[in-house]
């Protein structure tokens, strides 16, 4: 069948499929083993982007609780020098 011939609603809308989104859970809340801490940069650069910004709870999928641990321990260690402000500057 052609695209003329098919079935539409009125005023020519179409169906909208509901898209399954996959819950993220806070990996902190389900390893108890893990710890955040400002002196470990290795695993608080995966919280930030390449330009030094933090990666908000929505993206990273950490709890409200431990988004706010990971942002004080990001900012903690960007003021003894262990991660940048700001990310790489080109000219």
């Amino acid at each position: 069948m052609t695209a003329a011939f098919r079935r539409q609603k009125p005023n020519g809308f179409k169906k909208k499929r509901r898209v399954f989104h996959r819950r993220k859970v806070c990996r902190f809340c389900a390893d108890s083993s893990l710890v955040i801490d400002y002196k470990d940069s290795r695993s608080l650069n995966y919280f930030t982007t390449e330009r030094g910004k933090i990666i908000p709870r929505r993206i990273s999928g950490a709890c409200a609780k431990h988004q706010r641990e990971i942002q004080t321990a990001i900012k903690r260690a960007r003021t003894i020098a262990l991660l940048p402000f700001v990310g790489t500057f080109d000219m």
